[in-house]
C-alpha cells in the first residue's frame, strides 16, 4: 500500500508518494509557473484579419490571443482540416467569424514575449485515461498502444461504453497509453468524468459574460484525485483544511471512490516530516546515491539522455567477487527504478550496471529490474543487456525533472560542472595582452588569479612586461569568479 501526503501553501503544493516509508514519486506545482495551455475561456472576436487569415480574440488577458483560420473547429466542417476535399477551396475566415462575435476557445500555446496566446476553438478535455472530442465522434487509439489488432479490440470496447447520441452518449474520444490495461469500470468512470465537466463548460458559457474563463486544468491538489489515486492507496493526507475542503468537493462530484480515503492533516510537526520527505529531496538533487550495501550510483542528466552508473563502493559482505556485484546489481535495480520516478527522469536512460560473468545473474538483476519498473506510473520501455553491457530504456517525458524544476544552471560555471583553473585563466591574460599596445595595461581578476600572477607566475608576467614594454598593473576583484577578468587599456 501507498500512502499520498500533500503539503499545500499559496505559493506552492508539493505531494509525495510514499511506499513502506519510502518516497517514491514527487510533484511540485507552483502558482506563478501554471500555464494557461487547456484553459477553456468564452471569447469576444475583436479583430478579423483577412490577409493573415486569422482572428483576435479578446479571452481577459492583457494581451488579445491569436486564433489561425486553421484552428477553427467551424472551419474543418466547412473547407479546413481532415474534412476538406482535395479541390474544395478553403473557406476564408471572414466568413466563420466575425467582429463582436463570443466563440469558445482552449488555449494551445502559452503567451511567449509579445506574443499573446494562441487559440484553438476545437475543443478537447483531458481526464486520466482519455481525451474528450465533445465536437467530433470518433474514437482515436494511441499508436504507441500494442498491436494493430490490440487498439481495435480496445476502440470496439471504448465505442460500447461511449454509446451513441441518441443513447445519450456520443462524442469523440482518444485512448491515452495509460488507458491500455484500463478495466471497463476505468474507462466508463474517465467517460462519465469528462461529459460532466464538459456539460459544466457549455452551461456556464451561456451564464457569463464574454472574456471569462470556463475551465481550466486541473490543479496538483485535484490531479492526486485523478492521476494518482488507485487500489493501492491508502490513504491522502493534506494539510491544508481550505484545500480539503475544496478536494472533497471535488471527488465527491467526480471521484467518489477516491473521497473516502481523504484526510485533513492536523498535527504539530509539518506533513513533510512524518517520512523525511524534504531530505529525500535534497538527496534526490545531488548526483550520487549511496546504496546500503555500500556501493552507490551516479547520475548524469544531459540534453540527449541521462546515464546511470552503478559502483561496488564499499560493499565486500558476499563470499565471492562474482556475488558481490550480484548483491550491488539487485540492490541497485530497484533503487535506480525509485529514483527514476522520484527524480522524474525522461527519454533515453543509460543504465551502466557492474560487469556480470554469469548469464543467470544477468537474468535475475535484468527481470528485478523490470519488475521495479512495473510500479512506475508512466509508460517505460525496457531493452536487454546490450554487447557492451549495458542496458538501454526510455521512459516518457511527462514534465519538466525535479532538477530542472527546483535548480537553475550554476552561474560560475554555465551548467558544465566545471571551471577553469587560476594558471589557466593566468595564461588566457598572458595571451590576449599581447594583442594591444596601449600605453599601460591594467588587468582586474579574481583575488586567485591576480596571486598566481604575482607569485608563481611572476616570471612570465615580467617577460610579458619587458616584452611589450608597457606598464601592467593587477587589481584583485574579490567578486569576480576565477574565470572572470577584464583588461583595461589606458
Amino acid at each position: 500500500m501507498e500512502d499520498i501526503l500533500i503539503n499545500w501553501s499559496p505559493q506552492e503544493t508539493r505531494v509525495a508518494v510514499v511506499e513502506n516509508g519510502a518516497v517514491q514519486e514527487l510533484h511540485v506545482e507552483r502558482t506563478l509557473e501554471r500555464g494557461l495551455v487547456g484553459n477553456v475561456y468564452l471569447g469576444k472576436v475583436v479583430r478579423v484579419l483577412p490577409g493573415m487569415q486569422s482572428a483576435f480574440i479578446d479571452i481577459g488577458l492583457e494581451r488579445a490571443a491569436f486564433l489561425h483560420v486553421a484552428d477553427l473547429h467551424s472551419a474543418s466542417q466547412f473547407g479546413h482540416g481532415r474534412h476538406q476535399s482535395a479541390d474544395a477551396p478553403p473557406t476564408p475566415i471572414e466568413r466563420l467569424v466575425f467582429e463582436g462575435q463570443p466563440l469558445t476557445v482552449q488555449v494551445i500555446k502559452d503567451p511567449i514575449g509579445t506574443k499573446g496566446a494562441r487559440l484553438s476553438s476545437q475543443i478537447s478535455v483531458a481526464g486520466r485515461m482519455l481525451v474528450f472530442l465533445p465536437q467530433d465522434e470518433h474514437i482515436g487509439i494511441s499508436q504507441k498502444i500494442g498491436s494493430p489488432e490490440a487498439r481495435e479490440a480496445l476502440r470496439a470496447r471504448v465505442q460500447v461504453l461511449v454509446g451513441s447520441r441518441e443513447q445519450g452518449g456520443g462524442g469523440g474520444f482518444i485512448l491515452r497509453t495509460n488507458a491500455e490495461d484500463a478495466s471497463d469500470e476505468e474507462l466508463a468512470a474517465d467517460i462519465a468524468y469528462l461529459r460532466k465537466t464538459w456539460h459544466q463548460i457549455r452551461d456556464k458559457a451561456l451564464t457569463t459574460p464574454s472574456a471569462s474563463l470556463l475551465h481550466q486544468d486541473l490543479s496538483l491538489v485535484e490531479r492526486v484525485l485523478r492521476d494518482l489515486t488507485t487500489e493501492r492507496t491508502g490513504h491522502i493526507r493534506i494539510d491544508s483544511r481550505m484545500q480539503y475542503d475544496v478536494l472533497r468537493e471535488f471527488g465527491e462530484t467526480f471521484m467518489p471512490a477516491a473521497t473516502a480515503k481523504l484526510a485533513h492533516y492536523s498535527g504539530e510537526r509539518p506533513i513533510f516530516d512524518l517520512c523525511n520527505v524534504d531530505a529525500e529531496i535534497a538527496r534526490a538533487l545531488v548526483r550520487k546515491v549511496d546504496l546500503k550495501s555500500g556501493g552507490s550510483l551516479v547520475f548524469d542528466q544531459t540534453e540527449a539522455m541521462t546515464t546511470v552508473d552503478v559502483n561496488t563502493g564499499g560493499f565486500v559482505g558476499a563470499k565471492n567477487f562474482d556475488d558481490t556485484i550480484f548483491k550491488t546489481n539487485l540492490e541497485a535495480a530497484g533503487s535506480i527504478a525509485r529514483q527514476l520516478r522520484l527524480r522524474n527522469l525522461g527519454g533515453i536512460i543509460i543504465v551502466d550496471f557492474i560487469d556480470m560473468t554469469r548469464e543467470e545473474h544477468k537474468t535475475a538483476v535484468l527481470a528485478e529490474f523490470k519488475k521495479q519498473l512495473g510500479k512506475d506510473r508512466t509508460k517505460v520501455t525496457v531493452g536487454g543487456f546490450t554487447q557492451l553491457g549495458l542496458v538501454e530504456m526510455t521512459r516518457k517525458r511527462t514534465r519538466e525533472s525535479l532538477s530542472r524544476m527546483l535548480c537553475e544552471p550554476c552561474p560560475t560555471c554555465e551548467g558544465r560542472g566545471q571551471v577553469k583553473t587560476a594558471r589557466s585563466v593566468c595564461y588566457d591574460i598572458l595571451r590576449e595582452a599581447r594583442q594591444f599596445s596601449p600605453r599601460e595595461f591594467r588587468v582586474v581578476a579574481a583575488a586567485n588569479v591576480v596571486e598566481m600572477m604575482l607569485d608563481e607566475e611572476s616570471a612570465h608576467l615580467a617577460g610579458l612586461s619587458d616584452f611589450i614594454g608597457k606598464p601592467i598593473s593587477l587589481t584583485a576583484e574579490p567578486a569576480n569568479q576565477t574565470e572572470h577578468y577584464d583588461i583595461i587599456l589606458l
